[in-house]
């Protein structure tokens, strides 16, 4: 049911009566008895009204309307994930019906039960279209499509903005899926691989296993014939990699692996021919993330990390496929690159990914650029990078912070979901994404002002994926679960807590659930009580008191 009625039309030639019955719990069946309605009445203009229905949901709606004028009535429905959204006309500040139609005319029968809408939403408008008309409704309900599966991962701690970040990632990524691996719920309702990542390590943590990746992973497997490019990218092809090493180690499916097998040995064949004698890669058409594309050198970087850290990943593959030699070659080919060390261009994003790639100091790097200015000029795709290089760099407290400031800013602004884009510098006299705005106003309508790209004003998701790496993150480094052998046979237990007092939170393994739960003690000392199901074998840091119960 909607939470709450955001805005009416108001004045009695746009009469819109008994709107908060729309609150109520009733039930999705029409009955005979019309009750208590919310009429909309037109009498010169149109009745309207804005719902609110308090989280980003995606699906559509369900109109139960008693009685009208004439049998039947012409509605206008719009959809938003922002409250200004659901209010613009097609074509306001970038308003579109791409990907999935959130702004249409619908006719909907007395006494019948209407479903309209298929799309990321959390604001509906509807008005009355019908001159000298009315209509009476009983209910407006969300129509919610989603997987109703277990999330078997949590995290609780001392903070609760970074128990919200963690909860809002991983709900982020659930709606994304659907029958494929989405990157947005209301645009982008495309499988992006490289923007996978982010979310297949997410998955990993809150869900461990899912088909909606294999199946996505097949999907652009079987799409692209090499010498094509998945996703028309060569660095997506190398992403495609880095997620089948990582969905491996978290699962541990040999069979899975092996269909791979024979597209896998021909990208490593193909991606290597582009390595020159001096270490220099030359695959064409350099990409990272959208905020970098002016950034050639950024670019460039990002692009040679990514490709290190592929043939690595390729190399650990062709090993666990019997393909020692191939294994061999593919990491002398990552030597070979590591050779030769591009410039940054004072990029967060490649110098996180030259850090990863062992191709510069990791205390250098984060002292010199990736600390600097806390949250400023990092993406929402690669952030999730920056952290991890970060905290290699041991800049835990430093992370933590970050991700107050960049994901907790979104929250403020009253997210329920992560978004394509942001930037503190949003945050500036903004109005939250459930306020309507005037031209009076002097809070700024953050959805209808920014963005780029192909993200601009309404256009841009405010439901991505890929901006919930700091769900994996805090399930990686916080708690501390890392995995050492595919599977999650042996999994290394190292919690950095930073500032936080204590933590807890479980992890999905193919064996069941580990649960951990650290305290900071006196002198820093962390005490840690672990709980692993049978099968797993635990490393656990030695200043650590730690019990094992396997069950």
């Amino acid at each position: 049911m909607p939470k709450r009625v955001i805005w009416k039309t108001e004045g009695i030639d746009a009469q819109v009566e008994n709107e908060e019955i729309l609150l109520e719990k009733r039930s999705g069946q029409i009955t005979l008895d019309t009750g208590n309605a919310c009429r909309l009445t037109n009498n010169g203009n149109r009745a309207g009204l804005l719902l609110d229905f308090g989280v980003e949901l995606h699906g559509g709606i369900q109109i139960l309307a008693w009685k009208g004028g004439n049998g039947k009535t012409r509605l206008r429905v719009r959809f938003g994930e922002s409250a200004m959204e659901a209010m613009s006309e097609l074509g306001e500040n970038n308003s579109t019906n791409d990907h999935a139609i959130r702004d249409q005319e619908v006719e909907v029968s007395f006494m019948g039960m209407s479903e309209v809408g298929n799309t990321g939403f959390r604001f509906v408008r509807i008005d009355l279209l019908d001159e000298a008309s009315f209509v009476d409704l009983k209910s407006i309900r969300a129509v919610f499509i989603y997987q109703d599966i277990e999330y078997k991962g949590s995290f609780r701690s001392n903070d609760d903005l970074l128990n919200n970040i963690w909860q809002t990632g991983a709900y982020t990524v659930h709606l994304n899926m659907q029958n494929y691996l989405w990157d947005g719920i209301k645009r982008d309702r495309l499988v992006w691989i490289g923007d996978m990542h982010p979310e297949t390590s997410t998955i990993q943590s809150v869900f461990g296993y899912d088909d909606s990746v294999p199946r996505s992973l097949d999907l652009i497997r079987d799409e692209t014939k090499i010498p094509g490019w998945m996703n028309g990218i060569p660095s997506y092809s190398m992403w495609w990699i880095l997620i089948q090493k990582d969905w491996y180690m978290q699962n541990g499916n040999v069979e899975y692996l092996k269909e791979q097998k024979d597209y896998l040995l021909s990208l490593l064949s193909f991606l290597d021919s582009f390595i020159l004698e001096n270490g220099r890669n030359t695959t064409p058409n350099p990409f990272i993330d959208w905020p970098s594309t002016s950034n050639t050198k950024a670019v460039d970087a990002g692009v040679h990390s990514l490709l290190i850290l592929a043939m690595e990943a390729g190399a650990m593959l062709c090993k666990e496929l019997d393909e020692s030699l191939l294994a061999e070659r593919y990491l002398e080919s990552a030597a070979l690159l590591r050779k030769y060390v591009p410039e940054h261009g004072q990029s967060k994003q490649a110098a996180a990914l030259m850090s990863l790639a062992g191709l510069v100091d990791k205390n250098s790097i984060n002292e010199e650029v990736l600390s600097i200015d806390g949250a400023k000029d990092i993406s929402t795709f690669l952030g999730y990078y920056v952290l991890k290089a970060r905290v290699h760099a041991g800049d835990i407290i430093g992370s933590l912070e970050t991700i107050r400031e960049y994901w907790g800013g979104m929250l403020s602004l009253g997210a329920t979901t992560f978004w394509e884009d942001f930037d503190v510098e949003w945050l500036q006299d903004a109005a939250k994404i459930d306020e309507v705005v005037t031209e009076d106003d002097s809070k700024v309508d953050v959805h209808g002002t920014y963005g780029d790209h192909c993200y601009i004003k309404y256009r841009h998701s405010l439901c991505h994926g890929w901006a919930s790496g700091p769900t994996a993150w805090l399930s990686e480094f916080v708690l501390g679960i890392r995995i050492i052998e595919a599977g999650c046979k042996t999994i290394e237990i190292k919690p950095m807590l930073g500032d936080l007092d204590w933590v807890e939170g479980t992890y999905p393994t193919p064996k069941g659930n580990i649960f951990v739960r650290h305290e900071l003690k006196v002198e820093g000392v962390v005490k840690s009580y672990i709980e692993a199901p049978k099968g797993i074998k635990v490393r656990c840091p030695q200043d650590a008191e730690v019990i094992v119960k396997n069950h």
